[in-house]
């Protein structure tokens, strides 16, 4: 059976969130597997961890330039290849996806692994260190069951005077609409004229299928994420997405892309040339889950990367395809910025 994503979403939101006190539950990263992974140390008493976006990808797969290039971009810094950014991560996911990084002892509001924390006490904790990285990036988990976690810390910038110091990032895995349902008016024009704000949306597949064998969710909400994304591109947000390529189905995979990508620029035209297909790796929480699976879907991926180049090529001129990520235009995003 599928996981009942809306009961979960509610769930999972009343355990991570105190609204009257502006609390949020973070993972403290100290004796979880989690921990493993880390090229560094986790930082800020536990909370917290140093991540390094890099570029390079595996030899075949295309450059990762988020949220590098958004990030040198907002912050005016040369553009480079590597970028280090302060990561907290939320205590609560409403999926389950099978290549996930995070242990999902970490995604069910664990107590053991978490702690209350305000946006200040995060701030506090960024500060303490000799030099605070210029970008901090909100994850998860998923950060939108707790869609107040993002204008908080906006706030809590502003107040220490940091808001056009430091690049935020957040991610979002397009599962419900707790981003209007539960942010008041002034809280979504905060977010989505923030200069130095940006945010990335993961499509966990690329059709039905593959999307209900990644997330464990129902292949209903597969287009229920092109619905949400739609609602962030007309709020005119520095809006960049992934997607994940992996499929226990290789049958039709050069179709199911075209498909896929017909219905991203339905969205917008030049929609995907800001999505970036992710490599799935596997980290230390990975490797017990494919052994459960039965089913190589890593494979797959590479198939289905050939035919994303192909749909990329065909569809969009040197001259686009070689622009930086951030510098690509979207018909909301570029109406917003011109109004500003």
């Amino acid at each position: 059976m599928p996981l009942d994503t809306e009961e979960l979403s509610e769930r999972f939101r009343a355990e991570a969130i105190d609204l009257k006190r502006q609390l949020l539950l973070i993972t403290n990263f100290i004796g979880t597997e989690q921990e493993h992974d880390f090229t560094e140390p986790a930082n800020c008493d536990g909370f917290g961890r140093i991540r390094h976006f890099r570029r390079e990808t595996t030899a075949g797969w295309p450059e990762n330039p988020l949220p590098v290039d958004p990030a040198c971009r907002a912050l005016g810094i040369p553009f480079t290849n590597v970028i280090r950014a302060q990561a907290f991560q939320n205590a609560v996911c409403n999926w389950r996806c099978w290549y996930c990084f995070v242990p999902f002892d970490l995604l069910r509001a664990n107590k053991k692994h978490s702690a209350w924390m305000s946006a200040n006490d995060l701030i506090d904790l960024y500060l303490k260190q000799d030099v605070p990285p210029k970008m901090i990036d909100l994850t998860g988990g998923q950060p939108d069951l707790t869609p107040e976690w993002i204008p908080w810390m906006m706030k809590a910038l502003r107040e220490r005077g940091l808001d056009k110091q430091v690049y935020l990032w957040s991610d979002d895995n397009l599962s419900n609409d707790f981003f209007w349902r539960f942010l008041s008016p002034s809280e979504i024009d905060l977010v989505s004229g923030y200069p130095k704000y940006g945010r990335v949306a993961c499509f966990k597949g690329f059709d039905r299928e593959s999307f209900a064998f990644n997330t464990k969710a129902a292949p209903e909400l597969f287009p229920v994420q092109f619905e949400l994304l739609r609602r962030f591109l007309d709020l005119g947000v520095d809006l960049y997405c992934y997607v994940t390529l992996t499929t226990a189905n290789g049958s039709a995979i050069k179709d199911k892309i075209c498909r896929f990508m017909d219905q991203l620029q339905e969205l917008d035209e030049n929609l995907p040339l800001r999505v970036v297909p992710l490599e799935i790796k596997i980290f230390t929480p990975v490797t017990s889950r494919l052994k459960i699976l039965g089913t190589d879907p890593l494979n797959h991926q590479w198939r289905a990367i050939e035919a994303w180049n192909h749909e990329i090529k065909d569809r969009f001129d040197q001259k686009l395809r070689g622009l930086r990520i951030c510098d690509v235009s979207l018909r909301n995003r570029q109406r917003i910025v011109e109004h500003a």
